[in-house]
């Protein structure tokens, strides 16, 4: 039976609901991984830390496809919960179009300006043209890498989620098979699993846009707009928690490159991807959930159905809650085999990315409420609330962490510093949803006496 934004959602009716999100994510994670494992095996330690270091810009370019996918999505699902369907399908035009200009500009721009971008960002001559090579394919599929990010949100505001499970795992296994092809038979190097990458993109990217341009049994369609800055702004304002969510983590991840430069030398930088690797995987589990329960938060609140969002937060809660502590048991016991797995072939690389792992892999414990709650607010058309919540954790505390625990515990305060910025990053959370509660209704009002 088909689940419905407009539903009652019991915990087991939105766990089904989001599933298909969380399996889209988890498979994101896992073809984002393909392209380092590859390389680290096959083509060598300088090209996969040069890999590394320049995934951050790339990311930062391909982060407008979040703001617009997590904010317009929210906006148009709480226009779908208000019954004007016309208005939303206009809304989701004008902002699919405007992701694909704004990313062939950002795309001429990256390719022009990576050399000494990447040169910025700490890399040395021997992985200088590395990080050109592999930036510079990639660059030339930003476009569909953004529609992709933007179209994860927006199929599950279509009630398709199912159907962007299916491209996600296409996108995937193209992926997969490009990388054994390109890289582990054919010997490309670099080159091939950037080729492998880009067009994995295109088709994540190409595939929903040619769907939502047709005829389609979906809540959406692609279909005439006109240019409405009001609703760009309340995209963008909306959705720049994501934003900055994205562009935090890449500006933090170039400190951690600069800092285990300095501490550890080209074996931190690549010790460091590999726990990336690996807790994109782990976190988006947290991301496909928010991403997957975000529509029926927007749709619930438009509709002014105060009840609905009572329980959607407090079941959220509980599963974020329960899976976190799972996560962060199996990350502990899957630490020693997933690093002999990237690095097992260098014996120093490897107790240095098992000891980085076992300690960064804490924050999944808490991570996953701060994850959900700057998603929630996002949901409810809350993009300051969201913005501090996200900013904080992953920039503010982070990056304060990153310099001052290493002062203190040396390179353990590096990879602990995570699990102190979301301890802090909580903090902020339970302040946010007490103090925001009256304002949305999704806690229960105390009875008086008198009532």
């Amino acid at each position: 039976m088909k689940i419905q934004l407009s539903d009652h959602f019991t915990t087991g009716r939105l766990i089904r609901f989001v599933l298909p999100s969380v399996v889209m994510m988890i498979c994101t994670s896992v073809y984002s991984v393909v392209d380092g494992l590859f390389v680290s095996n096959y083509v060598g330690k300088v090209p996969f830390a040069a890999l590394n270091l320049i995934s951050p810009l790339l990311m930062i370019m391909g982060t407008i496809g979040f703001m617009i996918g997590t904010g317009g999505s929210a906006l148009v699902a709480k226009t779908l919960g208000e019954g004007d369907k016309e208005r939303a399908n206009r809304y989701f035009s004008l902002l699919v179009y405007t992701a694909a200009v704004v990313g062939a500009a950002l795309s001429v721009i990256g390719i022009a300006l990576v050399r000494p971008l990447a040169l910025l960002f700490g890399a040395d001559e021997e992985m200088l043209e590395y990080c050109v090579i592999y930036a510079r394919i990639i660059l030339i599929a930003l476009v569909p890498f953004i529609l992709q990010n933007v179209f994860q949100s927006f199929l599950i505001t279509a009630e398709k989620a199912k159907f962007g499970l299916i491209i996600t795992i296409s996108a995937g296994v193209t992926n997969i098979v490009l990388d054994f092809l390109l890289v582990g038979v054919f010997g490309f190097g670099l080159e091939g699993a950037a080729a492998a990458t880009a067009i994995s993109q295109t088709v994540g990217g190409i595939v929903p846009l040619i769907y939502f341009c047709r005829k389609n049994s979906s809540l959406l369609r692609l279909g005439k707009t006109k240019l409405e800055f009001s609703v760009l702004w309340r995209t963008c304002s909306n959705g720049f928690s994501e934003f900055m969510t994205n562009i935090s983590a890449s500006i933090v991840n170039m400190l951690y490159n600069r800092q285990l430069m300095d501490i550890a030398g080209q074996d931190g930088v690549a010790a460091f991807g590999v726990i990336m690797y690996v807790n994109f995987i782990f976190i988006a589990i947290f991301i496909g959930f928010s991403i997957g329960s975000a529509p029926i938060v927007s749709f619930h609140y438009g509709a002014k159905n105060e009840g609905e969002l009572q329980g959607l937060l407090k079941k959220s809660l509980v599963i974020i809650g329960i899976t976190g502590a799972l996560l962060a048991a199996l990350a502990q016991a899957l630490a020693y085999p997933l690093s002999m797995l990237f690095v097992g072939y260098d014996e120093e690389l490897f107790r240095l990315t098992l000891r980085g792992f076992r300690l960064y892999s804490i924050s999944f414990i808490v991570c996953g409420f701060n994850i959900y709650s700057s998603s929630f607010f996002t949901s409810l058309n809350n993009g300051i609330v969201s913005a501090v919540i996200s900013f904080s954790r992953t920039f503010v505390f982070q990056v304060s962490m990153l310099f001052i625990l290493p002062i203190f515990l040396k390179g353990d305060g590096i990879w602990l510093a995570i699990v102190v910025a979301e301890l802090l990053g909580l903090l902020v959370t339970i302040f946010f949803i007490f103090s925001q509660r009256n304002r949305y209704g999704y806690f229960p009002q105390r009875r008086t006496a008198k009532e």
